[in-house]
């Protein structure tokens, strides 16, 4: 595939890379994306409520119940496992000196396969918090519970550790990303529509010499890359850091 051969050369000449990924990242891991045909956003619900609606900071709180039903029915995927695309980006990390991963997904699957220098942007379901004392508390507590989860010390209500839609994105997390996309010569963005701010505001930091987006569908980012791919994310990954 000559587009793994220019994304392997273009590795092999970087001395500072960014990848930063989306939902696309983690779908052949069995976690649908939100805005495709298919995805969570366009399935049939049984609520009048919209997806961003319940999983709102505000709904949150005046429906509790009702947030963690949704969370538990939509949000959660016990059988889900590291793909290419997660495998790859480990690779790199470990072959390369200087690698930063920027993740739009919450399902923490870049960790589990042994990458470090991760940046949450949006939080992770692999950790729940008290709101009253801050305890931490183990996933297992909210995902194998019903109703609302509350915080066994104090009773305060547990909630995940996630951006909620009416919430900012965590001010020290966005400045390193911010930081080391202003650092990096190789920017590959994969599997985002970059259409979801303040996330997709992150490419206007990127100074270096060739910015690389792999993406199934065109983005608003399309004539302003060095390279555009089309390709299987995990496939080309898989490929050009072989």
């Amino acid at each position: 595939m000559k587009e793994a051969v220019v994304l392997k050369q273009l590795i092999s000449a970087s001395e500072r890379i960014v990848f930063f990924g989306g939902a696309g990242v983690s779908t052949d891991s069995g976690i649908p994306d939100f805005r495709s045909a298919t995805g969570l956003y366009n399935r049939q619900q049984h609520t009048d409520h919209s997806p961003e609606e319940m999983l709102s900071y505000s709904f949150m709180i005046a429906h509790a119940a009702e947030f963690y039903t949704y969370l538990r029915e939509n949000l959660y995927f016990p059988e889900a496992k590291p793909n290419l695309a997660h495998l790859a980006i480990a690779r790199l990390e470990s072959i390369h000196p200087d690698v930063t991963v920027i993740t739009q997904n919450i399902d923490g699957l870049h960790q589990a396969v042994g990458s470090r220098n991760v940046l949450k942007i949006h939080g992770s379901l692999q950790r729940f918090y008290c709101m009253n004392c801050r305890r931490d508390y183990s996933t297992d507590l909210v995902w194998e519970g019903d109703g609302i989860p509350h915080c066994p010390a104090c009773g305060g209500m547990i909630r995940p550790d996630v951006v909620l839609y009416g919430e900012m994105l965590d001010e020290r997390v966005m400045a390193k990303a911010q930081s080391a996309i202003r650092k990096a010569d190789l920017m590959i963005v994969g599997g985002t529509s970059l259409v979801v701010y303040p996330a997709a505001g992150l490419l206007q930091y990127f100074r270096g010499k060739a910015l690389v987006l792999i993406n199934r569908d065109p983005t608003p980012y399309d004539q302003t890359a060095t390279y555009v791919f089309h390709e299987d994310l995990g496939e080309l990954l898989d490929m050009a850091v072989a």
